[in-house]
């Protein structure tokens, strides 16, 4: 089935649950003895979170001034000032473990992932945790908007280095490497730019270095789509 234009269309939430279990159900008949698949909510790792800017406004401490005299027993001071920060939400993604270590993570991107500048720093935050702990990872993003805006290009600019970085749609594998001779450890990317009304390609996702499982993403989002009833 030829990828949808999303961009107005309606049923991207019951498609995104669908997708995530047909790829799921699709791992799970091709992954090596030892391995698991499971759908779960995505481990908060955010290794070098950036800084973002709170969604709504800073609540400075009472403008009375505090009282001199013991605080009443029990009571709880003034703070100095109380801030609404914005939080990552736990996002079900597709998880591949061996042994109870988490291996490889497939994330489907929905728009709401990256709808503002606090929630794109956040889950960019999320997806460089996963390659920075030694988690392979699978970044599925069918969703055209913002428009010149893609994980991966986020992902190449805080590494600083020459990645590829596809703009969405697109599919963009990720394998973390042995450690390199500079430092740090090697990273091989694979990119593939996906087209609206054209069949998604099989990609791959990395388990380790010299093993990966394909995964059809033709084949489950027709799949998902049928069950969600997307024509």
């Amino acid at each position: 089935m030829p990828l949808h234009d999303w961009t107005d269309r309606p049923g991207w939430e019951g498609m995104h649950i669908f997708w995530m279990t047909e790829i799921a159900r699709s791992l799970r008949g091709d992954l090596p003895p030892g391995y698991r698949a499971v759908i779960g909510s995505s481990p908060l790792v955010a290794v070098g979170v950036s800084p973002v800017k709170p969604d709504v406004a800073v609540t400075n401490g009472s403008a009375h001034p505090p009282p001199t005299g013991p605080a009443a027993a029990g009571s709880t001071p003034e703070p100095d000032v109380e801030v609404a920060v914005a939080t990552l939400e736990e996002d079900a993604s597709i998880q591949v473990e061996r042994e109870g270590r988490l291996v490889a993570v497939v994330e489907l991107i929905s728009p709401r992932n990256k709808d503002r500048p606090s929630a794109r720093e956040q889950y960019a935050s999320r997806y460089l945790g996963y390659l920075r702990g030694g988690v392979h990872l699978l970044l599925v993003d069918v969703h055209r908007r913002p428009l010149e805006f893609s994980f991966p290009q986020l992902i190449a600019a805080s590494f600083a280095q020459t990645l590829p970085s596809a703009a969405a749609p697109s599919a963009v594998s990720y394998r973390v490497g042995a450690t390199a001779a500079t430092g740090g450890r090697m990273l091989a990317v694979w990119q593939h730019l996906l087209a609206i009304d054209e069949p998604l390609p099989p990609v791959p996702l990395p388990l380790t270095l010299d093993a990966s499982v394909r995964i059809d993403l033709e084949a489950t989002y027709a799949r998902a789509a049928a069950d969600s009833y997307v024509v």
